[in-house]
């Protein structure tokens, strides 16, 4: 069961970044969680980890409901049956 909603948007006419602006940002945001030695950011890390892997879920079937399974297995690297199998919705 999924927590996580994407949000809207909220400034009007802005162009949207692009998915690699977007992961620079993150990746920088984890990699600089991971240089510090302090709890708290460890804890963030074990929160994001879990949330990427919804996230993967997500976006995993948002691509196969706009194209096919083959779209998902492609990106993944995996066969048609191996990404059905893990990120299809377990709800009707």
């Amino acid at each position: 069961m999924s927590t996580f909603e994407p949000p809207e948007p909220t400034v009007p006419n802005r162009p949207e970044p692009t998915a690699e602006a977007l992961a620079l940002q993150a990746r920088e945001a984890v990699e600089a969680l991971a240089r510090m030695s302090d709890p708290a950011a460890f804890s963030e890390l074990l929160r994001l980890s879990g949330l990427v892997g919804e996230c993967l879920g997500i976006s995993a079937r948002s691509l196969a409901d706009g194209g096919s399974w083959a779209n998902v297995a492609e990106a993944a690297g995996v066969t048609r049956q191996a990404a059905w199998s893990r990120w299809r919705s377990d709800t009707p």
